[in-house]
């Protein structure tokens, strides 16, 4: 009998990629069933069960699981000769219950509605409309910079502790959803992770837990990447899977944060998308919106490029690769490239929008 309960579940991994495939092609019903409804109500659960925890459960939790793995594959390893067909079934069981976790807590998300839809923008910009954003980000930047230091050769220095900006990273949000309710990440479940270094090491920021639904942050990266950082995290909180969603939103949250340095996170982070966006598109442009930003700004650039590259090593691309094959696995047919079409939304939003709403 159990035998046999062990192979309805791994052979359900099947009809479960069947539903998940076959899902993406209604995202209205997700956005509607799911990312507006069930999840919701699994997000503010988990974020009121681990928000409070000090510590990242969700960490703690991968660390025991990676040693419950050894241990069992060290256990277990002599099936693979003689007893193949049970091995594999355990491994398959294995799977498809995380798959079936993963999507019930998290995954669906990947198959809403776009956000530009939700939050009726166009999809595609001209490169008169980013030169325009372009400037726009510009202007505010270095306005926002020059407010922080004496000149503007000075770098910006954050005077919070990395506690202190998770904690305030909410208070955007609440400006937010004034505008937005659905920007909503209540409770807060802001952690910084354990595994910080290798996450480092790996080219990452941050990530969001799916299964206890705890923001965690990288807590070595610079911290006037903080603000923006934890902003994107409580994006994926809120059900925005994609990359490029999150990076806008966390632009939307820290933007409207009434603490100037998260502005100015939020500020320099959409102009350096936006200047990448016009160095592909017109170098010789590039290089002169690049010279009209204010040096100190570009020092905070520089430290990030120092500090990144400072953790440089062979297996960043593997990971990158890795998630970039997870990425278009989920839907993200551009995979990490998704991160850069942040660019379309925040011209379109400066189209209709306007930036001086946000702060």
């Amino acid at each position: 009998m159990r035998k046999r309960r062990k192979i309805w579940i791994a052979l359900s991994i099947i009809p479960q990629i069947l539903l998940v495939k076959s899902l993406s092609f209604f995202p209205d019903f997700v956005e509607s069933f799911y990312s507006n409804g069930l999840y919701i109500v699994i997000s503010k659960a988990m974020r009121f069960v681990f928000g409070w925890i000090p510590f990242s459960v969700g960490d703690i939790i991968y660390t025991l699981a990676g040693i419950y793995v050894i241990r069992w594959m060290i256990k277990n390893i002599w099936r693979i000769r003689k007893d193949l067909k049970a091995f594999i079934i355990d491994i398959l069981v294995a799977i498809s219950l995380l798959y079936f976790t993963f999507h019930l807590f998290w995954g669906f998300n990947y198959y809403r509605q776009p956000l530009h839809t939700k939050l009726g923008l166009e999809a595609q910009y001209t490169t008169e409309e980013l030169i325009e954003t372009t400037d726009a980000l510009k202007q505010y930047t270095n306005a926002i910079h020059s407010e922080l230091v004496t000149n503007d050769s000075l770098a910006v220095v954050v005077p919070y502790s990395k506690q202190e900006l998770l904690k305030g990273s909410s208070e955007g949000y609440k400006n937010l959803k004034k505008t937005y309710a659905f920007l909503n990440p209540q409770p807060q479940s802001l952690k910084r992770s354990i595994y910080s270094i290798p996450l480092t090491y790996m080219g990452f920021s941050g990530y969001l837990n799916p299964f206890t639904n705890e923001a965690q942050i990288d807590g070595i990266i610079p911290l006037h990447k903080y603000p923006a950082t934890t902003c994107h995290e409580q994006a994926h909180q809120i059900g925005y899977a994609a990359e490029n969603e999150a990076n806008f939103i966390g632009f939307l949250a820290a933007a409207s944060n009434d603490d100037p340095y998260y502005q100015y996170s939020a500020f320099m982070f959409a102009l350096k998308h936006c200047l990448y966006e016009l160095a592909r598109r017109d170098p010789d442009l590039f290089k002169e919106k690049r010279d009209e930003v204010n040096v100190g700004v570009l020092k905070n650039y520089e430290q990030e490029r120092l500090f990144w590259m400072s953790y440089q090593n062979p297996l960043e691309p593997v990971f990158k690769e890795t998630f970039n094959t997870f990425l278009k696995a989920n839907s993200q047919v551009d995979g990490i490239k998704s991160y850069s079409y942040v660019v379309a939304l925040l011209v379109n939003y400066y189209k209709k929008e306007g930036f001086q709403t946000l702060n």
